[in-house]
C-alpha cells in the first residue's frame, strides 16, 4: 500500500505532513548496513535479491521514513555493457573509457544482467509494512559516462558535450537507462529517481541540449513516473522548465541545500519538490543541528499549506557516512511533529 502522503506529493496536494526520504538513507551512517557489510561485500549487498531487501528495509524500520529506495549502485549498467567493474571499497574500473576506446570497452547493451534489481524491489515490495512506498533509481546519462570516463571528480561547468560524448549517450548510455528504468517500474518501483550528481560539470551552452535528450528519452515515455536530480551549480531555471511543460510529464524534481525550496515550490507546477536541508549540518554537534534544524523547519511554516504541496522532505544531497544515527531519528521526528 503506497504512502498516502507520497502519493498527495506527487498529485501535488495539500497536505500538513511531507513524505520524507533520503538519498543513501540505507548507506554507510547506518549500523544496520554495517553489521551486513561485516558478513558481505558490498557487490553481494547490491546483487544478491534478498541482501539489497533487507538492506533497503533497515532504514525503514529504524527511522520510519515514509519511501523505500532500491539498494543498488548507479554504475551497474556499465559493467552490464562490458565494463569491467569492482568496489574497493569505491568503483574501480579496469580500464577507463575513453572517445577512442569505447568500441571495445562497450561491447553488449544487456539488460538482463540487471534483473537483480527486478528481484530486490519485489523482496524490498514484499517486506515493506503498510503506508510505504517504493522508489527505484538509475545514474544521469552524463553522470554514468562521466564515472566510467574518469571525469566524475571534474568541477561545474568544466566539460563540453563532444560529438563524440553525445554518440556515446545516445547510442549506448541512454537507450539501457530507458530500458532499466522500465524494468524497474515493471517490478513495483512506483516512480524512477534519476541521480545526476555530476551534471553540473556540463558547460551551460550544452546543458540544455542534454536535459532534451534526458526529458525525451527518460522521462516523457513513462507519464509522471520519473523524477530528475542534480545539484551544484546547476541550472535549474533550465530544469523547471523541461518540468514545467505538461508534455514532458515529470514526477518531480530534487534539488541541493544552496537552492532556495520556497522558490522552487512557487516556480514548479506541478509534481513533488525534493529538498533540502543541508547534509553537512547533521555533522554538527547536537545544539548547533538542533538550531539548523529549527531554522529549517521555521522557514518551512512561514508558507501555508497549500504553498508547501508537493513538498517532499530530504536533504540537498545524500546522506554523509559520518552522520550520528540519533540525528536522523531526531530529525524524522521533529519533522513529524511540526507539520503534523
Amino acid at each position: 500500500m503506497p504512502n498516502h502522503k507520497f502519493e498527495n506529493a506527487l498529485a501535488r496536494k495539500s497536505q500538513s505532513c511531507p513524505p520524507i526520504w533520503f538519498m543513501r538513507q540505507a548507506g554507510r551512517y547506518h549500523k544496520h548496513y554495517q553489521s551486513l557489510r561485516e558478513k558481505y561485500s558490498f557487490e553481494e549487498l547490491c546483487k544478491k535479491p534478498e541482501l539489497a531487501a533487507e538492506t533497503a528495509i533497515g532504514p525503514i524500520e529504524d527511522f520510519d521514513f515514509d519511501v523505500a529506495i532500491l539498494f543498488s549502485d548507479i554504475l551497474w549498467p556499465l559493467q552490464a555493457m562490458g565494463m569491467n567493474l569492482a568496489f574497493d571499497p569505491g568503483p574501480k574500473f579496469e580500464e577507463i573509457l575513453s572517445e577512442q576506446n569505447f568500441k571495445k570497452l562497450i561491447n553488449k547493451k544487456d539488460l538482463r544482467f540487471m534483473e537483480f534489481q527486478s528481484e530486490a524491489l519485489q523482496l524490498t515490495k514484499k517486506k515493506l509494512g503498510d503506508d510505504k512506498s517504493l522508489i527505484g533509481f538509475v545514474g544521469g546519462p552524463w553522470t554514468v559516462l562521466s564515472f566510467g570516463m574518469g571525469t566524475n571528480k571534474l568541477g561545474s561547468n568544466s566539460l563540453n558535450l563532444t560529438s563524440e560524448k553525445n554518440f556515446l549517450l545516445e547510442e549506448f548510455i541512454i537507450p539501457f537507462l530507458q530500458k532499466n528504468i522500465a524494468m524497474q517500474i515493471e517490478a513495483g518501483a512506483e516512480i524512477v529517481m534519476i541521480f545526476d550528481s555530476s551534471a553540473h560539470q556540463l558547460a551551460n551552452i550544452d546543458f540544455s541540449s542534454y536535459m532534451e535528450k534526458v526529458t525525451k528519452h527518460m522521462i516523457q515515455p513513462f507519464k509522471q513516473k520519473v523524477g530528475y536530480y542534480a545539484k551544484e551549480e546547476v541550472d535549474y531555471n533550465c530544469i523547471i522548465s523541461y518540468a514545467n511543460d505538461n508534455e514532458n510529464s515529470f514526477a518531480g524534481i530534487g534539488i541541493d541545500s544552496q537552492t532556495s525550496l520556497h522558490e522552487t515550490l512557487k516556480n514548479v507546477d506541478h509534481g513533488f519538490v525534493q529538498g533540502n536541508f543541508d547534509e553537512l549540518k547533521f555533522l554538527a554537534n547536537s545544539n548547533e543541528f538542533y538550531q539548523a534544524l529549527d531554522h529549517f523547519i521555521e522557514d518551512m511554516l512561514s508558507l501555508r499549506q497549500d504553498e508547501r504541496a508537493g513538498w517532499v522532505c530530504g536533504l540537498g544531497h545524500g546522506i554523509n557516512k559520518d552522520t550520528p544515527e540519533e540525528h536522523v531519528k531526531y530529525f524524522v521526528s521533529q519533522i513529524r511533529q511540526a507539520f503534523k
